[in-house]
């Protein structure tokens, strides 16, 4: 009696490549794709936002365009499904969207003609990565005085960062409410131009 051995399972590469569109078709696709831009911010696009995360195969043969949203809830992403369906069937491609929520989205992903278009849009971009590549996240402004309970402290405020006006670029601007246009943005007002800009908030 013949024992049946066990199929070889596929290593990860193989995985990986079975995974992998037509070199031809991703081509296309990626194309196509790389036209679409945020609902809410029309200037640049979901790739370069870093919305766009991949272009696969899934276990059944259908394409798979993976998106990450930028934040929990965000209204955009029903647009941005219909849009990717959309530009799916004008290619005469059978796929669908895949929402990836881990890891979770960081304006890190944000490539810098994303950041510059913003700036030119009128909307203060988020700071830049830091160099050891660590993201610092601020929920909320801090207003406690720098050694507040130690005697004869200066009473300094420790302050986030300054964000440049995108109008004239000072860095004399304050935060006026939490929230912009939208809830990823904070709205703040320059104290030189007067002029009122929206800030994309680090995440």
């Amino acid at each position: 009696m013949q024992t049946a051995l066990p199929s070889p399972q596929p290593s990860p590469a193989l995985r990986e490549r079975e995974q992998q569109c037509a070199p031809d078709v991703q081509a296309r696709l990626w194309q196509a794709l790389d036209t679409l831009t945020d609902p809410e911010i029309p200037v640049v696009t979901l790739r370069e936002m870093g919305i766009l995360r991949a272009l696969r195969r899934g276990a059944d043969g259908e394409v798979e365009v993976v998106i990450t949203p930028t934040y929990s809830g965000c209204p955009a992403m029903e647009q941005i499904h219909a849009d990717i369906g959309a530009v799916l069937a004008r290619e005469g491609v059978t796929g669908r969207v895949v929402t990836q929520l881990a890891p979770a989205w960081t304006t890190d992903w944000m490539s810098e003609a994303a950041r510059e278009k913003l700036r030119a849009y009128g909307i203060a971009p988020p700071h830049a990565p830091r160099a050891d590549g660590l993201a610092v996240i601020h929920f909320a402004p801090k207003t406690r005085a720098v050694g507040a309970c130690v005697p004869g402290a200066s009473g300094q405020i420790d302050a986030k960062p300054a964000v440049p006006c995108p109008q004239c670029g000072s860095t004399h601007t304050t935060e006026i409410s939490h929230f912009g246009s939208t809830a990823c943005k904070a709205l703040y007002r320059c104290l030189d131009c007067l002029e009122p800009f929206d800030h994309f908030k680090n995440i």
